[in-house]
């Protein structure tokens, strides 16, 4: 691996490691700031546009997001896929919610960002899935996110 691809990894790595920085601190904008513009996040079986992440986020349970070192491929010089496991660990009553994300990377005018982020969990039956809503204030995705 050369040196500039190298530091495309380290950029990368930076940037999933504000992402959970930014949601362990319930930080909306540094949440955003990770994501193209025209990015997306999905879960719940559903796809939202950053337009919606502030909703999103307000719904979401708080607590610690710690996570592991991504395993990044790239497409070329400006696009790369990954994925990263995860463990959440909820404020209020200490439980954890473990998974991964399953992400695409595109190198923008600002830097590398994510252009798409998935969230699996992983159940205790052994079952896989993209989540169970756990708030009735989660937005509908788009409902935000038009423009």
């Amino acid at each position: 691996m050369d040196s500039s691809r190298i530091a495309d990894v380290i950029e990368i790595e930076q940037l999933l490691a504000r992402y959970a920085a930014g949601m362990t601190m319930d930080d909306v904008d540094t949440v955003l700031a990770v994501f193209a513009a025209d990015g997306w996040y999905s879960a719940f079986g559903e796809k939202y546009a950053p337009g919606d992440f502030p909703s999103l986020m307000a719904a979401a349970p708080k607590g610690v997001f710690t996570v592991s070192t991504p395993a990044i491929e790239f497409d070329g010089e400006d696009a790369g896929t990954g994925v990263q496991p995860l463990c959440f660990v909820a404020q209020t009553d200490h439980s954890m919610r473990i998974g991964y994300y399953t992400d695409t990377y595109r190198r923008t005018g600002d830097g590398w960002r994510l252009q798409t982020r998935a969230m699996t969990f992983l159940r205790r039956d052994g079952s896989r899935d993209s989540g169970r809503p756990h708030d009735p204030r989660r937005p509908v995705p788009g409902q935000k996110s038009a423009g």
